[in-house]
């Protein structure tokens, strides 16, 4: 028998640490201790399927973090979402047209709005899956080790052959501050018309939802709508009759957490995704751009998010830099977080990320929404002091730690 650490969130809303056993002959795939979680593991045609991924490690000399399991009282996080190569050229500033200039340093690394989000709640030690594409070459399975080691359940990460790996070039400046250039790759093509009984399942099954914009938008919708239906046939029988409005509008007046990052593609949000999420997450600029709003002031932002309560998003969760964040709750005054100062900011890449998938997984944990934001800001705050996505997700001792000395 071994033992694995996890942490957990008491009834009396207090962060422990809490032993767990976990056995497992599988070691890729990580055993169902939640009698609520009937996963399907029924064998399937598999020229019907996508390759899946297995978890590997390149390099034997480390030892990947093992998936958090879940346990009677958890409900997953699930991501749905992108995967990248994200190429970092360090640079002292932005070529001007037609210039073209030298780099310091370059590398790749691992990265993807989803993916790094999915790494976050992994090495908060949250039960965590990811639901996404990479293509069959080496970046997929620089993508896929990386999660691995972040403890991330990978059962549902697919290789496609007719789509390389989604990449981007990250153009880091000296002073932490970035430029980024999407190449969607698997991310947006080769996606199924309806995704796999086997997927939707693991999202139907989700404690909290977490999609972003660098995927196809039907994949969210499909994701969105299967989530909260699952939970009104569970809690809300009687809304079954309803339309998709109706019963949208069911969902969230009990605070189904779907949460979209509005990050990714350009265009605009469709009223039938928005129709099933619960909290929208942009920063100042993707606001602004989505509502074709000034976003200068706080005035100016509370304006804007006016503009996505009328179209039935209850909350919107902004992020602000280094201004820190504001959760704007329809009907309410809005909840403001000031930045927890970093010693030194490095690298802002993953910064939104780990502050989206960190208010999230506290959220599902059952804190509050302030103590959701504050939680969130100290994991950002650790996100920024080191370099690269992925790499630069911190574990949950470590934001615990910081927000006992502030």
């Amino acid at each position: 028998m071994s033992a694995m650490r996890a942490v957990a969130f008491s009834p009396s809303n207090q962060w422990y640490d809490k032993i767990q056993t976990h056995f497992s002959n599988h070691p890729n795939r990580a055993i169902n201790t939640n009698p609520h979680l009937q996963f399907n593991n029924t064998t399937q045609n598999q020229s019907n399927r996508r390759n899946l991924f297995p978890c590997f490690s390149t390099d034997a000399s480390k030892t990947p973090n093992p998936p958090t399991p879940l346990t009677i009282t958890s409900s997953p996080l699930v991501v749905v979402g992108s995967a990248n190569a994200d190429i970092y050229v360090e640079i002292d500033r932005l070529p001007k047209e037609g210039e073209t200039i030298s780099a310091k340093n370059g590398q790749t690394l691992a990265g993807g709005k989803g993916a790094n989000q999915a790494a976050c709640g992994g090495k908060l030690s949250y039960p965590t899956y990811f639901v996404g594409q990479v293509g069959e070459d080496a970046h997929g399975k620089l993508i896929t080790e990386a999660l691995q080691s972040g403890g991330v359940h990978l059962d549902h990460l697919s290789a496609v052959s007719a789509a390389p790996t989604g990449h981007a070039v990250v153009m880091l400046q000296s002073d932490g501050q970035n430029s980024i250039i999407i190449v969607g790759g698997a991310n947006m093509h080769c996606w199924p018309e309806k995704l796999s009984d086997e997927d939707l399942e693991v999202v139907r099954n989700a404690g909290i939802v977490l999609l972003q914009r660098e995927i196809p938008e039907s994949v969210n919708t499909q994701v969105a709508k299967a989530f909260c239906s699952v939970f009104l046939a569970r809690h809300f029988l009687q809304f079954v009759d309803q339309n998709a409005a109706g019963r949208s509008k069911a969902a969230k007046s009990a605070g189904v957490p779907v949460i979209l990052d509005a990050g990714g593609m350009e265009a605009p949000i469709s009223q039938e995704l928005l129709n099933f999420v619960d909290i929208l997450s942009p920063n100042e600029t993707e606001l602004r751009r989505l509502t074709g709003m000034p976003t200068e002031s706080f005035e100016q932002i509370s304006h804007a998010v006016v503009k996505f309560h009328k179209m039935g998003v209850k909350q919107v969760l902004v992020k602000l830099g280094s201004k820190g964040s504001a959760l704007f709750v329809e009907g309410e005054e809005p909840i403001k977080q000031s930045v927890i100062s970093a010693a030194k900011v490095l690298d802002t890449t993953g910064a939104g990320d780990t502050f989206t998938a960190s208010f999230a997984v506290a959220l599902v944990e059952g804190k509050s929404k302030r103590e959701c934001l504050r939680f969130a800001a100290a994991a950002a705050s650790l996100c920024v002091q080191v370099k690269g996505a992925i790499p630069s997700m911190p574990e949950r001792k470590s934001v615990l730690n910081l927000l006992q000395s502030h």
